[in-house]
């Protein structure tokens, strides 16, 4: 019978606390680049922000120099090395920020604003 409501609950929207399903959700980091203007540039990016053991989804949007990565479960972000990452790879970090929406539901945002 527990697994039933808990089933119902989170098919409801609600963790098992009772607390919104989307506080469950990982949080993003959210960070804002300059001089990122070509798929090649996107493509460091990626590369280096995949070598991070806690990385998990990402997803660059160029035109909005927007870069976000999703933690990998049971893992945190470190903004400072994210941020030092992209600045190795020779772009600027103009912002960062955690998020808490998945890279998929802010791929989907930034979509329906186009």
């Amino acid at each position: 019978m527990k697994s039933l409501i808990t089933r119902l609950a989170l098919i409801a929207g609600f963790g098992l606390a009772g607390t919104p399903a989307m506080s469950q959700e990982a949080s993003t980091a959210r960070i804002s680049v300059n001089g990122m203007v070509c798929a090649f540039c996107a493509q460091g990016i990626e590369k280096r922000v995949n070598a991070m053991p806690e990385a998990g989804p990402l997803y660059i949007n160029l035109s909005r120099r927007v870069v976000a990565v999703e933690a990998k479960p049971g893992r945190t972000l470190d903004l400072e090395k994210l941020k030092r990452e992209i600045q190795d790879a020779g772009y600027e970090v103009t912002a960062i920020e955690m998020v808490p929406r998945t890279v998929a539901a802010l791929r989907e945002e930034y979509r329906a604003k186009k």
